[in-house]
């Protein structure tokens, strides 16, 4: 049985497996536009940010 999913950028169907080495993207191009979204920050998983787990320069060191 083959798998069909819709590629979450384009919508393109396209078969689930090696045969779709981007997958779940049909192309690169889906695939970097999806990457650019979440760079710009027009995606992002909601939350609160712990700041136990930001990272803190070490002592004598400034802040970049």
């Amino acid at each position: 049985m083959v798998t069909k999913v819709k590629c979450p950028t384009c919508q393109t169907e396209l078969e689930w497996g090696p045969q779709s080495p981007f997958r779940p993207f049909c192309s690169k191009r889906c695939q970097l536009i999806d990457l650019g979204e979440w760079a710009d920050e027009e995606k992002r998983i909601p939350g609160e940010i712990d700041p136990e787990l930001l990272p803190y320069p070490e002592e004598g060191e400034q802040w970049q």
